[in-house]
């Protein structure tokens, strides 16, 4: 059971600060504007099952599939900070264009459906600094009993992070509803540049450890 509680907390804590689902819902209420409320609950449910299966993967198998491919850590942490700054820099350059954009009509919910894997799911809300730190901590090594333990911990705590985005993205609007229009600007305008500053650092860390490596 200590090797339980140990993983659970061992995910949640390592996880949580990098997926960080509050400060993500701003960017998920501005990539999803166009959509219907019952295709953002929709996409919401979508994207937490989503991060759920991609941080399990990562947890259990992502050591093998790395393995597989040739590929190392330091080359995903690049090819993913490259998307998420390409993300940051398109919402920072969107411009003072908030009423031609609700004048547009919707999006059919088929089309906005797209959108749950890529970009919202991956790299947005499980990068690759999560799929790193998930690899790293499902490779720990446990012997006897306590791997079972330590498994079915890490399960609980993606389950519990999986839960916890979808209540940040399905209650989004809600929360910035409270901010009125001139806030919720403001908010999503820094949360794009701290994506931006995200994606430069995730491309930093990758970069290092090639660096340091070669």
């Amino acid at each position: 059971m200590d090797q339980l509680s140990a993983a659970f907390l061992s995910v949640v804590i390592g996880l949580f600060p990098i997926v960080n689902p509050l400060g993500m819902a701003p960017v998920f209420l501005n990539l999803t504007e166009d959509a219907s409320s019952e295709a953002r609950a929709a996409l919401a449910r979508r994207v937490a099952v989503g991060c759920f299966l991609l941080m399990v993967g990562s947890f259990f198998f992502g050591s093998s599939v790395l393995a597989f491919f040739g590929l190392t850590i330091p080359a995903v942490r690049v090819a993913g900070g490259l998307v998420v700054l390409a993300a940051g820099w398109r919402m920072l350059q969107q411009g003072d264009d908030a009423p031609h954009r609700h004048n547009q009509s919707r999006l059919p919910d088929p089309v906005v459906l797209t959108r749950a894997f890529f970009p919202l799911t991956m790299p947005l809300t499980v990068g690759p600094g999560t799929i790193s730190v998930a690899i790293a901590l499902g490779a720990k090594s446990v012997q006897g009993s306590g791997a079972v333990f330590w498994a079915l911990g890490g399960l609980l705590g993606c389950l519990a992070l999986a839960g916890i985005i979808y209540l940040c993205y399905r209650f989004a609007e809600r929360v910035l509803g409270v901010l009125g229009q001139a806030g919720t600007d403001v908010v999503l305008r820094l949360s794009a540049f701290i994506l931006l500053c995200l994606g430069v650092q995730i491309i930093w860390m990758g970069l290092d450890s090639m660096i340091r490596s070669s």
